[in-house]
């Protein structure tokens, strides 16, 4: 609810629902100020829609896959231009989730106030409706299935674009590093001049209440289960750096504010969106087996830490 009008969250759904096929999530809006992260997976929504008018390959590839869309999580954080959502909470700082080691102050999240950023919420109260509606969308679509990914997209951090995985609140590396490290792998091999950083996100910096790390240790109480969540982390330093001017628009230091910036934006991560269906389709050919998941493990360690 904003300014006294409560928003919807939207969940749209295509493919196929039986639970024996592999399913992938799309989320944008987290964040109420980086919209352009709905924009991308709106237009990649679109895209498919549109498609599904004469693309025969698609309705086959539909058939083996279930696709989740969730574009604006927050809704009232969008109406009123804030991170936060109406109450002021962030709600990637909001999950149960305590950070092993020292955060960055605030930004790693904070209880002080929700004045201000990056405002974790009451301590040992319930998560916030908006937070709780990405879980239950991913409990009962993805982690119901034997495999399953998803890309939540945000923008803000740096000036290049990255490909996030978890974890956020601690350095160790994840029970499915190996997965994780073949996913990059086919990614790398069928896209050789892509421009994304992939890494774990506590390269960067760690966090309290990571909504993907809260969801992943979820997941990793199905044993039999994979579950991959990737974070699209847009740069958006780059944008400001081209028009300077952004910098006193509070919208222009998260989004591409000048037109032709904003659609080669939401051109250019279609590819990336689309690659994550396919991966999904065809995770039994690339997910390592007993044989090399050790040998995938031990590369990824020398990777990413």
């Amino acid at each position: 609810m904003a300014g006294g009008v409560s928003y919807p969250v939207h969940v749209v759904t295509l493919g196929n629902p039986a639970r024996e096929v592999p399913a992938v999530g799309y989320f944008g809006g987290v964040h109420g100020l980086e919209r352009i992260g709905s924009g991308v997976v709106i237009a990649y929504l679109q895209s498919l829609v549109m498609r599904l008018q004469w693309d025969s390959t698609l309705h086959k590839q539909l058939e083996s896959v279930r696709m989740v869309f969730m574009p604006i999580v927050n809704p009232g954080g969008m109406a009123l231009g804030t991170r936060a959502n109406p109450n002021g909470v962030d709600l990637m700082r909001n999950a149960p989730v305590e950070a092993q080691d020292k955060v960055p102050f605030l930004v790693g999240g904070q209880r002080f106030s929700a004045g201000l950023p990056w405002y974790r919420g009451p301590k040992n109260k319930p998560m916030e409706i908006e937070s709780q509606a990405v879980c239950e969308v991913v409990n009962a679509e993805l982690l119901t299935r034997d495999f399953s990914l998803s890309v939540d997209c945000h923008s803000g951090f740096g000036s290049s674009d990255r490909i996030w995985f978890p974890y956020a609140h601690k350095r160790a590396p994840i029970t499915h590093l190996a997965e994780m490290h073949a996913l990059n792998s086919i990614f790398v091999q069928s896209n050789s001049h892509h421009r994304y950083t992939i890494e774990p996100q506590s390269l960067q910096y760690l966090a309290h209440g990571d909504l993907w790390d809260h969801l992943y240790l979820q997941s990793c109480a199905q044993l039999q289960r994979v579950f991959l969540p990737l974070t699209l982390e847009m740069g958006s330093w780059l944008w400001v750096k081209k028009n300077p001017r952004q910098l006193f628009s509070r919208h222009g230091i998260f989004n591409p504010l000048i037109e032709h910036r904003q659609q080669r934006v939401l051109r250019q991560h279609q590819l990336f969106l689309d690659f994550l269906s396919r991966a999904a389709c065809g995770h039994s050919l690339w997910l390592p087996g007993p044989e090399t998941r050790s040998q995938q493990h031990a590369q990824a360690l020398q990777d990413w830490y």
